[in-house]
This record gives C-alpha cells, structure tokens and sequence, in this order.
C-alpha cells in the first residue's frame, strides 16, 4: 500500500513537541506517511507575514486529512482566531472530542466514556459582534430598538450575535447519530438552554427532536447545559455522545476533560465534506513550550483517530494499546499524569514517545 499524504501542522508554543512525539509513534506502527509540512501561528507569521497562509487550508483539502498541534493566535488585525479560520477555509463543520478515562491516570472517576460533538460554524464563536460605543453596536442597538421597542438597551452596550440556522443544526445533529451508530454508542443526547434563549436554542433543540424521531434506532435525550454540567460531576457514566452547539461544546468539553484527568488526555477530530483534522483538544501553552515537559497523548490519540479514519485499523488498536500500557505502567508518564505533579521522576514529552514507540516495535513473544 502507499503512503497517506498527510498534512502535518506543528503549530506553536508546546505543538511542534507533542506533533513530533506523535509523528514518531505513528510511524512505529508501521504504517507509511508522506507528511505535507504546514506552518500556522507564530511561525507561519515569521516566515510568510501571515498566522494563517492560504497554502495550509489548500494542503488541508488537497489530501483531505491532517495531523494539527495546538496553536495560538498572534496579535495581528484581522486575525480572532487561527483555529476558527482553518476550520472555515477548509470547510470543516463537526468538532468530535472523545473523553475516555485510562486506568493509571489520576482522576476522581471511573467509567467515563463520553463523545462532546459540536457544531464549529456558527453560535456565539462566529464573531459577529461589536464593541461598546462603536458605530457598529450602534447600528444593531437601533434595529433592535426598532423590532423592540421595549428594549433595555444602553447606548454603551457591546453586542455579540447568537447565529443559529435548521441547516447547521440539523447536519451537526445527523453527524452526532452517524458517529453513535458507527462507533458502537447507545444514546446521543442534545444539549441546550432552549427554556431561556427560546430562539436560537429552540431551534436546535426543534430540529433535534426531528432528527432523532429519523434515527430511531439510537437512543435519544435532551438535557440544559446547567443541569448536564451538574449531572456531570455526579453521574459522568450515564452520559454518551453529546452534540451541542460550538460555545456549550467549548465549556463541557473542558469540563469533561477534568473527568479523564486533564486536557492533556483529550483528542480531537474536526470533520468536513472535503478533510478531516485532527488536533488534541488543549492550547499551546506558550510558557511550556520548548521546554520537552508537555503531555503528548492528546495528540497521540487524535492520531490513533486518524489512523482509523484512515483505514488502518489493526495499526490505531496497537498505538492506542501502547499509550494504555505506558499510562498503565505509571512509570515514564509526564507531570500532570503523575499523583503528585512536582514528582521528580516525571518523564519528558520526547521519554513517554520513546516508551510507545519501543512497546510497538519490541519483537512478539511467542509461548
């Protein structure tokens, strides 16, 4: 077989450590890649004047996959988010981020296997808004007035816009049955806040009633996002795939991270018509970077996802294997997994590779 044209972006701060980490552990397995190299970030600015150069969305599309690390978004007019505008210029719209507890990590709970699925093209991360006093706000604080005239609206009022459309809603909430049935799950539950933002939640909510009534073979609930992040820290076990929209699936993800033992254990998989991109589900962390101290199984395992989507199945089962079993083992982890974080013997980000890569290469013993 021949080798996956992937697109490789290291990002910024710990990124280019965790994605060479994991690059490392991916060609153990054994399985052929032809990494397409990208920059973004800090880098992509030094070397082309811009975070984000057309050349990466074009890579990203042209091999319809890639492998991303974390990055930050530089101060540069024009630019809110780097994230955000890959995933649009790619055309990405299904954020999935698989939460999963390892024995060996330290954490509160057990049993936690949990799928956050978010929308990425619209909701309050849109960025339409406008600041307080700008003409902008202005402008939207009159045609309110106008549909409302009994708004209390101050002149000096900051606006931010909710945008919510059937469409979206309706293909993020398919996504959420699509992903249940082909990985095995038994419930996907809709998340919301339709009791107070009757408009926009409303809708989702509506539409996902629609949707599910079309998927009867999964099952289905609904739950407001206030209670679910209370029946989080209860229940975590009770919960399954959960699809929202992008600024709910922001917090809970987060939320469920701490379930599994820290963002450093979450991966993700952004999906498209045209690409997948996988990318752990944490940030940069600037002030770490450099310094080989990151944990890098969040990218390691949106790897492993990768791998999967791939096509190479037997290849994501050892790779995920060997992440369990160095985890398991408690002995060449990094800080944040270790019982106390200040342990002396916590391993560096390029050791706990090493660790993989030689479980997945050691010689089959034979009985």
């Amino acid at each position: 077989m021949s080798a996956h044209r992937v697109t490789l972006i290291p990002g910024d701060g710990i990124g280019p450590e965790v994605v060479d980490a994991t690059r490392r552990v991916l060609e153990a397995t054994g399985v052929e890649f032809d990494w397409d190299v990208q920059l973004v970030g800090q880098p992509a600015l030094d070397a082309h004047g811009t975070p984000l150069p057309d050349s990466v969305a074009e890579s990203v599309i042209a091999n319809r996959v890639a492998l991303k690390g974390p990055v930050s978004t530089p101060k540069v007019k024009g630019f809110r988010s780097v994230n955000i505008a890959l995933r649009v210029a790619s055309g990405l719209y299904a954020n999935v981020r698989p939460c999963r507890v390892f024995p060996g990590v330290p954490s509160r709970f057990d049993g936690v296997d949990i799928a956050v699925i978010r929308d990425v093209t619209e909701d309050l991360y849109a960025g339409i808004e406008a600041t307080a006093g700008s003409p902008e706000a202005a402008h939207i604080i009159n045609a309110i007035r106008e549909v409302m005239p009994h708004a209390r609206l101050a002149d000096d009022a900051a606006i931010t816009v909710k945008p919510t459309t059937e469409a979206a809603s309706r293909r993020i909430v398919q996504f959420a049955f699509d992903y249940a049935r082909a990985h095995a799950r038994r419930t996907v539950t809709a998340v919301h806040k339709a009791g107070v933002v009757k408009a926009t939640d409303g809708l989702f909510l509506s539409v996902a009633r629609e949707v599910a009534a079309q998927n009867p073979d999964i099952a289905f609930t609904e739950v407001a996002v206030d209670a679910l992040a209370m029946h989080l820290v209860q229940h975590p076990e009770r919960y399954d795939v959960l699809v929202m929209g992008m600024q709910y699936g922001d917090i809970i993800s987060d939320q469920c991270a701490g379930l599994i033992g820290g963002p450093g254990m979450m991966p993700g998989g952004n999906y498209g018509t045209q690409a997948v991109l996988f990318e752990p589900g944490h940030g940069s962390a600037p002030v770490m970077g450099g310094l080989n101290k990151a944990n890098p199984v969040a990218t390691m395992l949106s790897g492993v996802m990768m791998l999967r989507h791939l096509g190479e199945a037997d290849a994501a089962h050892r790779m995920e294997a060997a992440i369990a079993e160095v985890i398991g083992d408690a002995e060449t982890v990094t800080y944040d997994l270790k019982l106390y974080r200040d342990d002396p013997s916590a391993a560096s980000t390029s050791a706990f590779a090493d660790a993989v890569v030689a479980r997945l290469t050691a010689p089959v013993r034979r009985a």
